[in-house]
C-alpha cells in the first residue's frame, strides 16, 4: 500500500483549512485517511507559530514507513527540520510568451518610427 503525507482541505467557502494526514494515494483528497499528523491554517500570517502544527514523531514514523510527502507538505517538513527538500530551477519561468514578445517589438518599432519622424521634423523645422 502506498502511503502519501498530504493536505486534506476543510473549513468552510473561501476561508480555508487543512489537515495533513498520512494517507493511501488511491484515497480521494478529503475522503479517508489513517492518521492525522498536523494542521496547515494559510490564512494565518507567515510568522505565526499556529499556521502549521506537526505532531513530529509520527511524521517521522511514516517517512520511515515509506510514506512519501507531497511537495507543499515537504515544504513544511523542510521548516521544521524533518526532511530536505532540494531546491528547483526554472531558468525559463521569468520568460515572455511568443505573443508578449510579438507585441513588445511592435511597440519598439512604432517607438523608433516616432523618433525618426521627430527628429526628420526637428531638421526640417531647423532649416
Amino acid at each position: 500500500m502506498a502511503l502519501k503525507l498530504r493536505l486534506a482541505r476543510g473549513g468552510s467557502k473561501k476561508r480555508p483549512y487543512y489537515r495533513i494526514v498520512v494517507a493511501d494515494v488511491r484515497a480521494p483528497r478529503d475522503g479517508r485517511f489513517i492518521e492525522k499528523v498536523g494542521t496547515y491554517n494559510p490564512l494565518l500570517p507567515k510568522d505565526s507559530e499556529e499556521r502549521v502544527t506537526l505532531k513530529t514523531d509520527r511524521v517521522e514514523h511514516w517517512l520511515k514507513q515509506g510514506a512519501q510527502p507531497t511537495d507543499r507538505v515537504l515544504r513544511f517538513l523542510d521548516a521544521a527540520g524533518l526532511a530536505k527538500r532540494s531546491s528547483r530551477n526554472n531558468p525559463k519561468k521569468a520568460e515572455m510568451g511568443a505573443k508578449a514578445k510579438e507585441r513588445l517589438e511592435e511597440k519598439r518599432m512604432k517607438e523608433e518610427e516616432a523618433a525618426a519622424a521627430a527628429a526628420e521634423a526637428a531638421e526640417a523645422s531647423a532649416e
